[in-house]
């Protein structure tokens, strides 16, 4: 783990991303105190399309637009006064 203070990684900030990168972790300092850390980003699994195939049911009807669906979006246009 490296200390550096604000000043040193505004200057080498670029050269710090590469350590991070690397797998190294930083800790930014302000008058010596850590205020900050740069680190690597943790790996993430790989998507596996399909995982919950068998978990989310779609009902036939979900894509099926109704009037009520019309008057809840847009309004009910039945009373020219109602504002």
């Amino acid at each position: 783990m490296t200390i550096v203070n604000i000043y040193e990684a505004k200057t080498s900030l670029s050269r710090l991303i590469s350590a991070a990168e690397a797998g190294e972790t930083i800790v930014i300092a302000r008058n010596g105190r850590p205020v900050a850390q740069l680190g690597p980003m943790p790996k993430r699994a790989p998507r596996s399309p399909g995982r919950m195939k068998g978990h989310v049911r779609i009902h036939e009807d979900f894509d099926q637009w109704t009037e009520d669906d019309e008057a809840a979006w847009y309004g009910d246009d039945s009373d020219p006064l109602a504002s």
